[in-house]
């Protein structure tokens, strides 16, 4: 490593200790507080490294004038701390720096401050966002991003340590239909064209694989023109991967050997599950609501439709009957709550997910509930075996997808409210086999690709994929979830043309629209392509989860647009000039 010395400092403010006592020593950085003991004046100063206290006498005019936030350079002598006074907190907390008035030499003054960088002072995201240079003084959030910089190292170094070559793909290149909008970029050389920025490297990585690379990876941006929330950024990272002459098991060990480690090196608290189990995409819907399942959550649904048909209950009998089902969400231990409590999760039900109302049955001494009444002992006596004890059993019923999208909801909610997740447990697990094809309800539910087009379909033939429902091919596609966040997806490429073409085909896309909108891939492919697929892991929702920010990914990222897509810092996006626009032949119409 270069040494930090400079003319500006000898040492950092985070490295001096109790062997430096006795040294005089020229430390450079900012004002992070001030403290007027009237016969004394702290200061404690701050750089990239740490804080270290400086000691003055008080009562000097111009050390006292000094902003929060300028930069000043100090020299003085490192001594030991009263005993009384030292910080175990910090490294440097055994020591301070004595020294005096005409020691210290103001490199830039700050102006009032908009918010305080020191301490945990609530603050608007307009406000921080306008002035993230400041924001990212602040302790936590600096601490975040540097904590990001160590992962993209250590996920680099393992990388090439696994054998995995690094490439950078173009950052102009062809629009394609990939699922998600395009950013576009005017051509000023070629008249009325545009470039797209990646959505994902997909067809590049997978064009490397055709050129005889056989392990690619890299960190790559991407950009997609999306709605935002607060887990999604317009411009983001992704760890990239493909790999030659593989099967879906040999990518996800890649997986399995990265993520589970990355998280014990950073978060050296975490329980990590040993075991990382694979779900079908089919049960994960049907035992869990979604296709990315919190595991911490011990709570698993079930389908009682058969245990509700032809029952007394009318509600549900009669709805099964017209095609509904049944799903119970069992909340353990709940058998004593007050009414209230379920009062109020009838309510959440009925205003948040869109239901009806909420059926349930109480297993305390008997079982007890307006639903219990209905139903003779042997359909009660099968659902206490789903509940168990002194427990709650819940029930939704809809149609199939809504009643998965409701019971996973509320899977979720009994799981935070009933203190069933520790934060601190990571549950890896993978989903496998989703359908290849799903309704589009633009084109009347024809088949439209579920997941990207470049998948490959589980099937043996062409004339398996011609004759089969499209709605029933399960795609050789995975998703990595962890703590119920989706943060990879990955799969088995569609490297045979002739398979291809017939997936666009079913998909609504004649071979005239593949040769164009993938002409690159489509012709590589005619000559000559292995066997290959890959994944790629995005980078911001693991490092946010490992740090322990969540759904907030903006808080690991140095200069992220707000959630209407604007950098407030940078004024973007703005106007330009009509010669720049003229330029790139473009023409702006008034918005009616």
């Amino acid at each position: 490593m270069l040494s930090l010395k400079s003319k500006y400092r000898t040492h950092t403010c985070g490295e001096l200790n109790i062997s430096n006592v006795g040294e005089v020593v020229t430390l450079s950085g900012w004002v992070h507080r001030k403290r007027d003991h009237g016969s004394l004046l702290f200061v404690d100063l701050r750089d990239n490294y740490g804080i270290t206290q400086c000691v003055f006498d008080g009562g000097d005019e111009n050390l006292e004038k000094i902003r929060p936030e300028s930069v000043v350079q100090i020299t003085g002598r490192v001594v030991a701390r009263e005993v009384e006074a030292i910080n175990d907190k910090i490294p440097t907390g055994h020591i301070e720096i004595q020294a005096s008035a005409s020691d210290v030499k103001i490199l830039t003054n700050s102006e009032v401050l908009p918010f305080q960088v020191f301490g945990d002072e609530e603050t608007s995201e307009e406000l921080r966002y306008k002035y993230r240079f400041l924001d990212l003084r602040r302790e936590k959030l600096h601490h975040s991003i540097l904590m990001r910089n160590k992962m993209m190292k250590w996920l680099r170094d393992k990388m090439w340590d696994l054998g995995f070559s690094e490439f950078q793909t173009p950052l102009l290149t062809a629009d394609s239909p990939e699922g998600a909008r395009s950013f576009l970029v005017p051509s000023r050389l070629h008249h009325g064209k545009f470039y797209a920025l990646p959505q994902a490297p997909q067809m590049f990585k997978q064009l490397l694989q055709v050129s005889g690379f056989d392990r690619y990876f890299q960190i790559a941006p991407c950009f997609r023109d999306e709605d935002l929330r607060a887990d999604r950024l317009l411009e983001f990272y992704q760890l990239d991967m493909e790999m030659s002459f593989v099967d879906v098991s040999d990518i996800q060990a890649v997986g399995e050997e990265i993520m589970p480690e990355m998280v014990k090196t950073f978060a050296p608290d975490a329980n990590v599950y040993l075991a990382i189990p694979h779900i079908s995409y089919d049960d994960a819907m049907l035992k869990y609501g979604c296709d990315k399942p919190d595991l911490r959550n011990p709570i698993l649904i079930s389908d009682v439709t058969e245990i509700f048909r032809g029952s007394e209950f009318g509600i549900f009998a009669n709805a099964i009957e017209n095609g509904s089902v049944v799903r119970a969400v069992p909340a353990p231990n709940t058998a004593d709550r007050p009414r209230s409590w379920y009062d109020k999760l009838v309510e959440y039900a009925v205003k948040e997910l869109g239901l009806g109302g909420l059926g349930y049955i109480i297993f305390a001494d008997e079982a007890k509930g307006p639903v219990a009444k209905k139903l003779d002992t042997a359909r009660i006596e099968k659902l206490h075996e789903i509940a168990g004890d002194n427990s709650s059993l819940f029930f939704i019923c809809d149609n199939v997808e809504n009643a998965a999208r409701a019971a996973g909801k509320l899977r979720n909610k009994l799981g935070a409210d009933l203190g069933l997740v520790n934060p601190r447990d990571f549950a890896f697990c993978w989903v496998d086999n989703f359908p290849f094809f799903e309704p589009d309800e633009d084109r009347a539910g024809a088949p439209k690709f579920t997941h990207n087009p470049f998948s490959y379909p589980i099937v043996d033939s062409v004339e398996e994929l011609s004759t089969r429902d499209p709605f029933s091919i399960k795609a050789a596609q995975f998703d990595m979830v962890l703590n119920g966040l989706e943060i990879c997806s990955g799969g088995l490429r569609n490297y045979n043309p002739e398979i291809m073409k017939k997936c666009f085909e079913i998909a609504g896309y004649p071979l005239e629209a593949v040769e164009k909108n993938f002409s690159g891939l489509y012709t590589a492919f005619q000559y000559g392509a292995p066997p290959h697929g890959g994944c790629a892991f995005g980078i911001e929702r693991v490092v946010s989860e490992i740090l322990g920010n969540g759904d907030s990914v903006r808080e690991i990222v140095a200069f992220p647009a707000n959630q209407r897509g604007q950098d407030l810092l940078m004024g973007s996006p703005n106007d330009v000039s009509e010669q720049q626009l003229r330029d790139v032949h473009i023409q702006i119409r008034k918005k009616n």
